[in-house]
């Protein structure tokens, strides 16, 4: 009998001012599950409820008030939880759960990266620092990696020349800078994942999913970076029949200035 699974991400800045386009999601894509970063909700503020009334009843989350703060919402029942704290800030930057598929399982870990402030330099900028330190201690976490696994969230680094408007003008700057893209693919490398993505839209292909608030028309203008991302060992990743980046709910009301990125898996 074959199994299917569709997989959501999305960095929603802020859960509670936007459930509503969450909702959406949910009755115009039904995924069976949601990983959400940048929630800015501590975890006795979460809105359960309004996720369990629409058929979650599988709720992981890691949450501060006002910051950061990743999620996951699932139809399905998590086997197991871990959450790390990266460089030990005391950050709600990771959480990763178990999922049952296709009579077996895989690990999702859901990550919100450090956005890395607006210096490249680490030597100045601590929060670009932070940033690089982050990045280093997934690479170092990645290489004991084993089984099937997947990575999604809002990685804060657009790595590839088509990952942004114009690879020319962003060379330095953050989520784009040639630093953080050799430490972003260190850490993908480190546990030999595929960049499910790319392998739906070719690396010659522009591909975005973060768009700024500061452009009046942002949809014209299309300056837009690929800072989401979903990666997963060779044999899961051939298991994905399916990826869109649902570029209109950048247009919703009240909307984050990500886009969901949805995978579809099928054995």
């Amino acid at each position: 009998m074959t199994d299917r699974l569709t997989i959501a991400t999305w960095n929603i800045n802020s859960v509670r001012l936007r459930l509503p386009i969450v909702e959406k999601l949910i009755l115009d894509h039904a995924p069976d599950v949601i990983c959400l970063q940048e929630t800015k909700c501590a975890d006795g503020n979460f809105p359960l409820s309004a996720f369990r009334k629409l058929g979650y009843e599988h709720i992981a989350i890691k949450g501060q008030k006002g910051y950061h703060g990743v999620a996951t919402i699932s139809r399905r029942p998590f086997l197991d939880e871990e959450r790390i704290d990266y460089c030990t800030k005391g950050d709600s930057r990771h959480l990763s759960t178990g999922i049952p598929f296709a009579g077996d399982r895989f690990t999702l870990q859901n990550f919100y990266v450090p956005a890395g402030g607006d210096e490249p330099d680490p030597e100045i900028n601590d929060k670009f620092a932070h940033k690089l330190a982050f990045l280093d201690e997934m690479a170092d976490r990645f290489a004991s990696i084993s089984g099937n696994a997947m990575v999604v969230g809002d990685l804060n680094v657009a790595p590839y020349e088509h990952d942004v408007w114009s690879h020319k003008q962003l060379l330095k700057i953050v989520s784009h800078t040639p630093i953080e893209c050799e430490k972003l693919e260190a850490v993908r490398t480190a546990a030999g994942l595929t960049d499910v993505m790319r392998a739906f839209v070719p690396l010659e292909e522009k591909l975005y999913t973060w768009w700024s608030y500061r452009a009046k028309d942002w949809s014209a203008a299309d300056k837009g970076r690929r800072l989401d991302h979903v990666w997963a060992n060779p044999a899961l990743a051939g298991q994905a029949v399916s990826m869109q980046v649902l570029r209109d709910a950048r247009g919703w009301e009240q909307p984050s200035d990500h886009a969901p990125v949805l995978v579809r898996l099928e054995a």
